[in-house]
């Protein structure tokens, strides 16, 4: 099944989207916000940079035979759930989206996975993550942001981390995508909550937010367990080159930088 797309603005519960189709790649706007963006031949290649260091810590830690099973917060278009599938393909996903118009406009026009590959759920991503079974996650990823282009407080709060690990299985990871200023004031905000409910929180972001030099998206780690010495290394190293690259900061210097 190919992706059928219209490029004509639709309406939905939040405001307006549309998709942006150049060649290969086709983008979801939503309220004016670039929100998903895929290749339609490369499910599993994907431009924007939060996603791909999110690849990249899966990527490390799981081989690409493990069965992981997966919870979306914030679906939009299932870019990242479906190049995670591609990847993992005895991965599981479920993909919650507030906006039932938005979710709707997916199912019609992109080759979303069938179920139980992907199921997309219409539902609150806060009440979502408090009702998942505990230990029934080995990944969790946040994409959830307000029509400020911040995350919402029920899901960036203490008691959404201690949700989080609780649902995540023991080897679990939690990677939560933060829009920040410049020297990431929000995510290391977020680190020291964070820390409150996992053993081990790393931070990766582009290197000019670190200097202070730019705004953008911070990714947080957190783990009930703590990585090794060798798996932050070579995390470090996928980062640093990469086609999008970033600084990992491991969890001893976020220890010290968000106290």
């Amino acid at each position: 099944m190919e992706d059928v797309i219209s490029t004509e603005p639709f309406a939905i519960d939040t405001g307006e989207a549309r998709f942006v189709v150049d060649g290969d790649s086709v983008t979801l706007y939503v309220n004016g916000w670039p929100s998903s963006q895929w290749f339609g031949s490369r499910p599993g290649v994907l431009e924007f940079e939060y996603m791909n260091w999110m690849l990249a810590v899966i990527e490390v830690l799981w081989p690409p035979s493990a069965r992981l099973r997966c919870l979306h917060l914030g679906a939009a278009a299932c870019a990242l759930p479906r190049a995670i599938a591609f990847r993992w393909p005895a991965s599981r996903h479920l993909a919650v989206e507030i906006d039932a118009k938005l979710a709707e406009a997916v199912r019609a026009q992109v080759s979303l996975p069938r179920s139980p590959v992907l199921r997309l759920r219409v539902d609150d991503a806060a009440a979502t993550l408090r009702a998942r079974p505990p230990g029934s996650q080995e990944l969790i990823i946040r994409d959830v942001f307000d029509s400020d282009g911040r995350t919402p407080a029920d899901l960036a709060g203490q008691s959404a981390a201690l949700a989080a690990a609780a649902a995540l299985a023991p080897e679990g990871v939690y990677l939560a995508n933060c829009g920040d200023q410049p020297k990431l004031p929000a995510a290391k905000l977020e680190a020291r909550v964070l820390a409150g409910a996992f053993e081990y929180v790393a931070v990766i972001a582009e290197p000019g937010q670190w200097r202070g030099r730019r705004r953008g998206n911070a990714v947080l780690v957190a783990s009930k367990r703590q990585l090794s010495a060798a798996q932050e290394r070579q995390l470090a190293r996928f980062l640093a080159g990469g086609g999008f690259p970033a600084r990992l900061m491991g969890a001893a210097e976020v220890r010290r930088w968000s106290s």
